[in-house]
Parts: structure tokens; C-alpha cells; sequence
């Protein structure tokens, strides 16, 4: 990596996902966030035009690793890769995406119904070291086979009785014949970090986390703007949830007032009926961009 701008002069370093579920969603948050670079299927190293951060695209796999041995200073991948790693890093903060779960799954025919049922039997997967000690914990002791590619083909070919793999929706389970029958762990894009910054690119990396915070939580809320008659100010605050104290402006009719409110982007659409039987007119739910509370 001599020679190449950015890897050498202090720039932060964070490693994301190349492909995958997560590369899109984490390109997608990062260019949210403001910082500006130019990314496409063949490129490896991407530094930002407006922030002194390189962003380098590598394997999901290795990032918990080149992030614990320091090749880059911070890393976009998902818990439980960092759970299968055992790597010393440090979390820094849930991302909001990606969002899955590692579950034991076994064929629909099959009578197994609780782990116990699978003592002696094989059992396939591509998170070994997490499914050994999960099954250890349990003192349940199986047959592990490690499998790097489709583990859900395991149990039809008769390699395995059972498998170990991620689940976001279980649709890819039902369709090829398994149901799940416990679960090992809720995983989530992190983002992690070297556990020993200097103080430099330690103040940059929470620099970096307060404007991914920031649309993280823009995310999950909308501003709802709205004219209603003064007196109907009361009601209106017992509509919205845990709105202590709204933004309050007079109209040119003084009988009117113009109210703003942040809510919960699952609630809103539930509100505006509510709203308007309490008085509300000309309701507006508008995006936000960042919210830094």
C-alpha cells in the first residue's frame, strides 16, 4: 500500500462490505451522512473528497479482523461476524441495518423439536466457533461441518440432520423445507473500531459516529407540521406521544396557531385522523435529514 494517497498520512481508514447485504445499505448511510465518494462494483479504495476517511471495500468476513490487527482503524460489518471472529475490537454503535438472526433450523419432516434432539447428530454450518460454544453452553454435543457455501442444501444431500445460518425473513428456510427451533443470537450492522486509536483519529471516529447517529435517528422520525385553532392546542399534544413542549408559532388569524412536532416515523400515519378530529388542518409530514439530540 506504499505510494497509495491516504493510507499513509493520518487519513482514517474504514473497511466496508464489497458485497452483500450490507454494502448498499452502508455506502447508502455513509453518503446520508455528507461524506462524499465515488464507489462502484470494481473499486477497492475510495478516499472522501470532504473528510479526511478512506474507505476501503473488503470481505464482511475479514473486516472484525483487519480492524483488531489495525490495517484500517474502523469497520461496517455485521455482530455476529464479529461474534464468529472472537476479534478485540471495540463495538462502537448498532447501525440500524442488517438486521438478522443466527437459528439452529431443521427439516420439516424431521421430528427433532428441541436442541436436545440433535445430541450425537451433524450439524451444518458456516459460524462454527459460535455454534460450538453455543451447543457446549446447552451441553448438547454434536457433529459439527463447517460449510462455506449454501448451508440449507446440507439436510436434503444427508450431510447434516440440521443446520446453524443466519435468518432475516425465514422465507429461504420455509422454502427449502426447514423450520427453525431456536435461536442463537440477534445480529446487527456495528460499526467497530481498533480498540487503540491514537487521539487523532480517536476524536475523528466519534466525529463520524455523531453524524451517522444523527441520520440513524433522522431515520426513525418524521416532522409533522400542522395549523389548528389555538384552543385545540391541548388536545392536540394528548394525540402525539411524549410531546412535553411543541413548537408553537401564531398565524395571521390570532385564533390560529402553527404546530411542529418530531414523531416516530411507525406512529405518524396512525396520528393523522386523531389529529384532525382534534382540530388540525393542512397537516404535513416531512423527511429529516439528520436529528442530533
Amino acid at each position: 500500500m506504499k505510494g497509495r494517497p491516504g493510507l499513509t498520512d493520518g487519513r482514517l481508514r474504514l473497511a466496508i462490505p464489497n458485497k452483500g447485504r450490507l454494502a448498499e445499505p452502508a455506502i447508502a448511510l455513509l453518503r446520508e451522512a455528507g461524506y462524499r465518494f465515488e464507489a462502484d462494483d470494481r473499486r477497492l479504495f475510495a478516499p472522501c473528497e470532504n473528510y479526511p476517511l478512506d474507505l476501503l471495500f473488503v470481505r464482511a468476513e475479514d473486516i472484525p479482523e483487519y480492524t483488531a490487527d489495525g490495517v484500517v482503524d474502523l469497520g461496517i460489518t455485521g455482530s455476529n461476524l464479529v461474534e464468529e471472529r472472537g476479534s478485540p475490537v471495540s463495538q462502537s454503535m448498532a447501525l440500524g441495518f442488517g438486521h438478522c438472526r443466527l437459528r439452529v433450523a431443521v427439516p420439516d419432516e424431521r421430528p427433532f423439536r428441541q436442541l436436545s434432539d440433535l445430541a450425537g447428530r451433524p450439524v451444518a454450518t458456516s459460524h462454527p466457533r459460535t455454534t460450538a460454544r453455543f451447543f457446549k453452553e446447552r451441553n448438547v454435543a454434536v457433529e459439527l461441518i463447517e460449510i462455506s457455501g449454501a448451508v440449507e442444501i446440507t439436510p436434503l444431500l444427508g450431510v447434516a440432520d440440521a443446520i446453524v445460518d443466519l435468518v432475516s425473513t425465514g422465507s429461504t428456510l420455509a422454502v427449502n423445507g426447514l423450520r427453525p427451533i431456536e435461536t442463537i443470537l440477534e445480529s446487527e450492522a456495528h460499526l467497530i473500531s481498533h480498540p487503540r486509536l491514537n487521539p487523532e483519529k480517536a476524536k475523528r471516529r466519534r466525529e463520524l459516529e455523531t453524524m451517522l447517529a444523527s441520520v440513524i435517528a433522522a431515520r426513525r422520525k418524521k416532522y409533522v407540521m400542522m395549523n389548528a385553532p389555538a384552543d385545540a392546542l391541548p388536545l392536540i399534544k394528548n394525540v402525539i406521544p411524549g410531546m412535553q413542549s411543541p413548537t408553537v408559532m401564531p398565524l395571521a388569524d390570532p385564533a390560529m396557531i402553527a404546530v411542529h412536532a418530531v414523531v416516530d416515523t411507525d406512529a405518524v400515519w396512525a396520528l393523522l385522523g386523531p389529529l384532525k378530529a382534534a382540530g388540525a388542518t393542512s397537516i404535513l409530514v416531512m423527511p429529516i435529514e439528520k436529528l442530533i439530540p
